[in-house]
């Protein structure tokens, strides 16, 4: 005869339940990872083409430093990427503007590293000390 209040669970279904677990959090972590260092590219993206908006309409004023809010992605919260405006050369159409991860931020060893957009619409990436071009597709969102 089976005793109601000693019903519970055997030590092997625990441990075949332990096991579903691990094997879906080994590949559900590196899925949300690859996501999120997705969306924070996304931000830095668009954190560019709102800043050449605005140094596009402030030429005229010769502002040459963005505002509090368009210095930074995202525009609340803490910062992940810094940007900021390089002034003008030969190859850039009058600007340029750069937003680098943050150095103690989620996005410091991100192989796209450094955001560039000029005047001309040339988006490019460079990463680590020699300065190599990651691809840009990926980087800027395309897919």
């Amino acid at each position: 005869m089976r005793r109601p209040y000693l019903c519970a669970f055997t030590l092997l279904e625990l441990v075949i339940t332990l096991a579903i677990v691990a094997v879906l959090a080994v590949f559900a972590v590196p899925s949300y990872r690859s996501q999120v260092a997705r969306t924070h590219r996304i931000d830095a993206a668009s954190a560019l083409m709102r800043a050449a908006q605005f140094v596009e309409g402030a030429a005229s004023a010769g502002t040459a430093a963005l505002p509090p809010g368009f210095d930074r992605a995202p525009q609340s919260g803490t910062a992940v990427y810094h940007l900021r405006v390089l002034p003008a050369n030969d190859t850039n159409g009058g600007y340029s503007i750069e937003a680098a991860p943050d150095d103690s931020g989620p996005m410091r060893d991100d192989p796209c590293g450094v955001f560039s957009l000029d005047a001309t619409g040339l988006r490019s990436n460079r990463s680590g000390a020699n300065g190599s071009a990651s691809l840009v597709a990926e980087c800027w969102g395309a897919s």
